[in-house]
């Protein structure tokens, strides 16, 4: 779908927002294929070098599946290794549970709950320094909110890049668009200045 052409037709439009969930699943082709999706690492990271070159600030979101049966130690690295190298602002990991009526459910080699946690953690932590190293790029820099709700002492809202940024104010900010200046990045939030009015 993520074609040359379709993102040519994309640019144009003013109200897209640069982010983009690309369900990658596994970064191992070998596992790719046992759960019968229809591309490679190759093309994926061919899809993620042309959504980089067609928006700078781009943020790129996955979901990553742990544990899928015949899953070995060298096929986890080989997902490992190509996650490194995309580096991903957020990864969703998910442990393989076995679904009833699929083909996965008689596949060999089912892997044991301790190893699928195991390699969980290994990627959440990855999913965090990624996180992390994206924010620092944003402290001290403007950025356009949208303001969308009042979360305990703070207004939340996202980005044109859908980086959700925190900031207090002393009067109602909800369905506004702030413009603010990042302060920090806390427990992987992104807190910015506080936004006062006269």
């Amino acid at each position: 779908m993520i074609s040359d052409e379709f993102l040519s037709r994309l640019q144009k439009l003013e109200k897209i927002c640069h982010h983009f969930h690309l369900s990658l699943q596994s970064g191992c082709d070998e596992t790719l294929l046992r759960m019968n999706r229809r591309y490679t690492t190759k093309q994926f990271a061919e899809i993620v070098q042309k959504l980089r070159n067609t928006y700078e600030d781009v943020i790129l979101t996955t979901d990553i599946i742990v544990g899928f049966p015949g899953e070995t130690e060298e096929e986890f690295e080989k997902t490992k290794d190509f996650l490194e190298k995309i580096k991903f602002y957020k990864m969703h990991i998910f442990k393989y549970s076995v679904r009833s009526g699929t083909k996965a459910e008689k596949m060999e080699h089912q892997i044991v709950n301790c190893v699928k946690e195991e390699r969980s953690q290994k990627l959440l932590a990855m999913s965090e320094e990624n996180q992390e190293f994206y924010h620092q790029q944003f402290i001290g820099k403007k950025v356009d909110v949208l303001v969308e709700e009042k979360n305990g002492e703070f207004y939340q809202g996202h980005t044109a890049n859908y980086l959700l940024v925190k900031m207090k104010a002393n009067e109602d900010l909800t369905n506004q668009i702030q413009t603010v200046i990042v302060e920090k990045s806390s427990n992987l939030e992104l807190i910015a200045e506080n936004v006062t009015k006269m």
